[in-house]
């Protein structure tokens, strides 16, 4: 029972540092020291260092709980679209929305490693569902791949200014109005397996080639 009541305590102490995290980014920016997130969490800075190992490891757990509850949840509520296309554009749309919201913790994320081969997966499946419907339907272009819908996210965030949102909408909509069916191939693929990341250089984690991305 003690032992059971550590772990218990473990985690929550966990919970507690990685959401005073995500909320100190997004109100103190990147530059946010361990020590204030500690304050924050109610917990001394050796246990932050002791559950996480260094301040990456928190940003990789932030970024991990932010995608599962954020970003995750419109990839998957595509697949209930009836139109298949419009909810992979609602998907996209409101994606891009939440990670423009929280460019200290994306940034952050960045810098961290945090874009691993398993977190674009879990982006890649539910959308590669909607993705392969859409081309049935002929509602899209027949060699689009789910890769190329991550390029869209990361191609708009680009064009978010320190100012504010205005104007993301506009080139999100300009980009997958390219996705309509043509008889004009698409260029191939960069490399097989790579994939597009934030930071615009290559990931830590090679991800799966095909139509997956």
């Amino acid at each position: 029972m003690p032992e059971q009541r550590h772990r218990a305590d473990a985690l929550r102490n966990s919970d507690r540092i990685v959401r005073a995290a995500i909320t100190a980014l997004r109100e103190g920016g990147t530059a946010v020291p361990l020590d204030e997130i500690a304050r924050r969490a109610g917990v001394g800075i050796a246990t932050v260092y002791r559950r996480f190992g260094d301040r990456d490891g928190v940003i990789r757990a932030c970024f991990e709980t932010y995608f599962t509850e954020e970003v995750e949840p419109h990839a998957l509520a595509a697949r209930r679209a009836a139109d298949p296309r419009q909810g992979l554009a609602e998907a996209l749309g409101a994606i891009v929305d939440t990670l423009a919201a929280h460019r200290a913790l994306l940034t952050a994320a960045r810098e961290a490693g945090a874009f691993t081969e398993s977190l674009f997966e879990r982006f890649g499946a539910p959308l590669g569902d909607v993705l392969a419907d859409a081309q049935r339907r002929g509602l899209v272009r027949a060699d689009l791949l789910v890769r190329d819908l991550a390029a869209m996210v990361v191609m708009t965030l680009a064009t978010i200014g320190p100012t504010g949102l205005d104007g993301h909408r506009r080139y999100l909509t300009l980009l997958f109005d390219g996705t309509r069916p043509s008889e004009a191939p698409l260029p191939p693929p960069s490399e097989p397996g790579e994939r597009i990341s934030p930071a615009g250089q290559r990931p830590h984690a090679r991800a799966r080639s095909a139509r997956t991305g």
